[in-house]
């Protein structure tokens, strides 16, 4: 009795850790492919990175462009998507570069403050 336990605790215990997630991962590549469209920036298996031309659902397969060349795969090839992200608003841009100034500022006031530091201790040597 005990070994038909032993059994269907190993049987139980393949599927929650090596089953369930080989599932699941295959699950989110489906979805990720049948989200694809023209513009989205891929990354096949081969490592190749392209923009997607084209994809044809009837043949189940995607045309890259590749700086200026053009590929098709299957749409099992690819690996990953990088969706473009937008461009930021003008609001956004302005606090960003707002940023930016301020701290270039502090960067030149650092080094300001470590030159005459450097000058002082010069001095007084």
């Amino acid at each position: 009795m005990s070994g038909i336990i032993l059994i269907i605790f190993m049987i139980a215990f393949m599927y929650f850790f090596m089953m369930r997630p080989q599932q699941k991962q295959r699950k989110e590549h489906q979805e990720m492919v049948n989200s694809l469209q023209p513009g989205d920036e891929v990354v096949t298996i081969g490592r190749l990175h392209g923009v997607v031309s084209e994809v044809n659902a009837s043949n189940q397969t995607v045309t890259i462009d590749c700086e200026g060349i053009y590929l098709t795969f299957d749409l099992n090839a690819i690996a990953r998507v990088n969706r473009p992200t937008a461009a930021p608003t003008s609001n956004e841009s302005s606090q960003s570069e707002s940023t930016s100034e301020s701290t270039s500022e502090a960067a030149s006031e650092t080094s300001e403050e470590a030159t005459s530091e450097s000058e002082s201790e010069t001095k007084a040597e």
